[in-house]
């Protein structure tokens, strides 16, 4: 017996002995902020944990392979925690629940040493069974000579490693309904119009949507309560001019040349963008009967465009435009007055007004947005902490004025960083079809800004802030 110990006492030094020697690096659990949780776990959890539980604390490890969340859970008014590592398909989901403590503080150490533990295991992915989802946007599967200068910029320039890093999260979640995504977002053709979906499908989830991606057309299903939307995208795309330079300077059109843009040639690629989903009456499909259509546009035909093109697609749907005049005592007024037709340069007349227009009675309503660009995914892959180091980005634009009675936008400038709380629905707008087969409740979009034609005004709902359009100005300091 006593020689069985000295041996076993004698491995145990000389096991132990070495271990004097290495330094011996703590493992650290780390606590983040809202931003940084969102872009890996707004795609997972369902919107309807929001009514089931509050959620107070997220963590991850030192190597971001784990990521924790502490709840109160609103019927039992007890604390749990929810421990996640990324599966199969790279998107983080939960392999470890914990419930019933009695304190925030108990729950929050159970936690953070359930992560070192795992931690100090080498856990990376956690296996769920599930079937592959998620594209590899970045694995170019085409020549050089085809690939859109843009995603050339997005994938290799470390100013663009912040968007980058937040395509790659959302892109984890997609299916690949078309079988030519991927081609097509590194294409001269297709990238604008892919990047407008890839907005789209992170503003309907934080919407609280619940994405149904069983048919290729329209592009997107959606649901919330008892109500299914369709969603068709479309842009306004370049004609023979794709861009050459990555790297976009503020805006050359002078004001006179936007002024002559937006009394005709803007209203027309608005018409011909909308008439041509028009015609493909995606309310006769089957999945599609008796449900709102709303058509989802943006503008990509030239650069900066969506800064100033937002006039002409209200003038155009509802065939009215916007005037300042004074009234009888002097004081200037806005008033709608009705538009000119407008004239193809073969000669033919386009009548203004979409949604006076035969068939339009059934699309709901137009959803457009002046943000849905890279610049939006630069902000937000910054807010969750991908930015390259040194990179600084001010973002400089106007928004709806704070004072009601004032007739002119409001300028802001702001530097974006971890702190700052933008969200993906914000600049989103929603055009109502006031003669729309299937009017859609405002209470589905919340936050966003409602514009409603009623008794011959528009009429616009915003939140506090509102951004009409902004650009963003990206530097890295070495």
């Amino acid at each position: 017996m006593i020689l069985k110990e000295f041996w076993i006492l004698q491995f145990d030094f000389q096991y132990l002995e070495p271990m004097r020697m290495k330094k011996i690096t703590p493992i650290k659990v780390i606590e983040i902020n809202k931003n940084r949780f969102d872009i890996f776990m707004l795609f997972t959890r369902h919107p309807f944990i929001n009514f089931l539980a509050k959620e107070l604390h997220y963590y991850t490890n030192d190597s971001n392979t784990l990521l924790g969340v502490v709840i109160l859970d609103y019927t039992d008014q007890d604390y749990n925690y929810i421990l996640m590592a990324r599966d199969e398909n790279r998107q983080f989901r939960a392999f470890e629940i914990k419930t019933d403590y009695t304190t925030e503080e108990k729950c929050i150490t159970a936690l953070t040493n359930s992560m070192k533990w795992h931690s100090s295991q080498y856990l990376t992915i956690v296996e769920q069974g599930g079937p592959p989802k998620g594209l590899k946007l970045f694995e170019v599967n085409q020549p050089p000579e085809k690939l859109h200068p843009y995603f050339n910029n997005l994938k290799n320039n470390k100013g663009s490693k912040a968007s980058k890093q937040a395509i790659i999260e959302i892109s984890n979640h997609l299916d690949d309904i078309d079988g030519n995504f991927v081609e097509q977002f590194q294409s001269i053709n297709g990238f604008d119009a892919r990047l407008w979906e890839l907005y789209l499908f992170a503003s309907f989830i934080e919407l609280e949507f619940e994405m149904l991606r069983e048919f290729n057309r329209p592009d997107f299903l959606i649901k919330k309560d008892d109500l299914t939307i369709a969603v068709e995208a479309v842009i306004l795309g370049r004609k023979n001019d794709p861009p050459k330079l990555v790297h976009i300077q503020p805006p050359s059109t002078t004001l006179q040349e936007i002024e002559e843009k937006l009394e005709n040639e803007t209203p027309l690629r608005y018409g011909s963008a909308l008439y041509s989903k028009l015609k493909k009456e995606y309310w006769k499909l089957d999945h599609v009967k008796n449900k709102p259509l709303v058509f989802a546009i943006a503008d990509f035909h030239s650069d900066a465009s969506m800064i100033w093109s937002f006039v002409a697609l209200t003038e155009y749907l509802y065939g009215h435009k916007q005037i300042i005049e004074k009234d009888e005592n002097g004081k200037n007024i806005v008033k709608s007055v009705k538009a000119n037709n407008y004239t193809k340069p073969s000669g033919e007349i386009i009548p203004t007004g979409f949604f006076d227009q035969p068939e339009t009675e059934n699309v709901s309503a137009i959803l457009f947005s002046a943000t849905g660009t890279l610049a939006k995914f630069t902000r937000m892959g910054m807010q969750a902490g991908f930015a390259e180091e040194g990179q600084i980005v001010m973002r400089i634009g106007d928004c709806v004025h704070k004072d009601p009675k004032s007739l002119e936008p409001m300028s802001f400038k702001y530097q974006v960083s971890e702190e700052t709380k933008e969200n993906w629905r914000e600049g989103l707008n929603l055009f109502h079809n006031p003669k729309a087969k299937h009017p859609i409740d405002m209470e589905y979009f919340p936050n966003i800004g409602h514009h409603k034609f009623i008794d011959g005004e528009l009429v616009s709902y915003t939140p506090d802030f509102h951004p009409y359009a902004s650009m963003n100005y990206n530097t890295i300091t070495k």
